[in-house]
């Protein structure tokens, strides 16, 4: 929304740096007052910047405009009837100016169930749980 160039805006990405590995912490936290691994948490920021850097490794476009919005890379406004909208969302890393596509959605869940553990590998740690 702020950028002048359609990179991520430096400052909010400074503060999904500290909150992220906070939440970590708070997870690990709680699950030793448990005294079991009841919460997991899932690396999304991650995941996110990988299409950031380098959208084309994953199929896409482009990450520097939005699929839907207004004025400078889509990046303003809500997606409504007036917003500019492309001709394939499939090839945008973005919807809007905040949530990824339905096929960028796709590739996340797919991570998180089968991707490398960087993410966060689900089914490893559905065949770990000792209850199944």
């Amino acid at each position: 929304m702020r950028s002048r160039n359609g990179e991520c805006v430096p400052e909010i990405q400074q503060v999904a740096n500290i909150f992220n590995p906070l939440l970590v912490q708070l997870i690990q936290q709680l699950n030793s007052q448990l005294g079991s691994n009841v919460f997991i948490s899932a690396n999304a920021f991650s995941m996110n910047m990988d299409f950031i850097s380098n959208p084309q490794r994953f199929g896409f476009v482009t990450s520097k405009v939005a699929c839907c919005g207004q004025g400078p890379y889509n990046g303003l406004g809500l997606c409504t009837r007036l917003s500019n909208v492309c001709p394939n969302r499939d090839v945008y890393v973005f919807w809007d100016s905040f949530h990824p596509t339905e096929r960028g959605n796709r590739l996340i869940v797919r991570q998180f169930m089968i991707g490398s553990t960087e993410y966060m590998n689900l089914s490893t740690i559905i065949a770990m749980d000792p209850i199944t």
